[in-house]
């Protein structure tokens, strides 16, 4: 029988679990991603899961092609803090600009506002909760979501995976 201090450990443990294998696609990326992207959207740019898998690396593509998320702080990008242009990673689209970039102190790159018509949006109740997914405008790649608790002006925050973005100074 397990007393209080072991069930909550255990608990804890099964948890932590829970999260690290939903964080590491490397290592259980066939249990944890979720369903890749539903084509009921046409883009400009379009590639078969081959074409995609052959372009992409492998952290690109889980999170491009089939919606993952990279592991909080892991992306260089999230100290990124020269001039330029963020580019998405699936067609070299420019996507967000470091003018509208800020420290959201979450772990991924986060800014206050897209470039023009750069990205879609599309809601996501992944994991029962309510959530607006960003894919970029071209190619449909799975950039990250937007939150209403961002920074003036817009006071949204483009939550977005430094791996599904390509970063190029200079460029504004």
């Amino acid at each position: 029988m397990l007393n209080r201090r072991q069930f909550l450990l255990s608990s804890g443990g099964i948890v932590a679990v829970g999260w690290v294998a939903g964080h590491m696609p490397s290592l259980f990326a066939a249990n944890t991603a979720p369903a890749t992207m539903p084509d009921v959207e046409k883009f400009d740019i379009t590639h078969t899961e081959r074409q995609w898998r052959e372009q992409l690396t492998a952290g690109q593509y889980f999170i491009l092609r089939e919606a993952g998320t990279e592991i909080p702080y892991s992306s260089p990008l999230n100290n990124e803090h020269r001039q330029g242009i963020f580019f998405c990673a699936g067609c070299d689209l420019p996507v967000f600009s470091s003018l509208t970039k800020f420290d959201s102190h979450t772990g991924w790159p986060s800014f206050w506002q897209p470039l023009e018509k750069a990205v879609v949006k599309r809601r996501d109740i992944t994991f029962g909760v309510v959530r607006q997914e960003v894919h970029c405008r071209r190619c449909g790649g799975h950039l990250g979501h937007v939150f209403d608790d961002g920074p003036p002006p817009t006071g949204l925050r483009y939550c977005m995976n430094g791996a599904a973005m390509l970063f190029r100074p200079d460029k504004l």
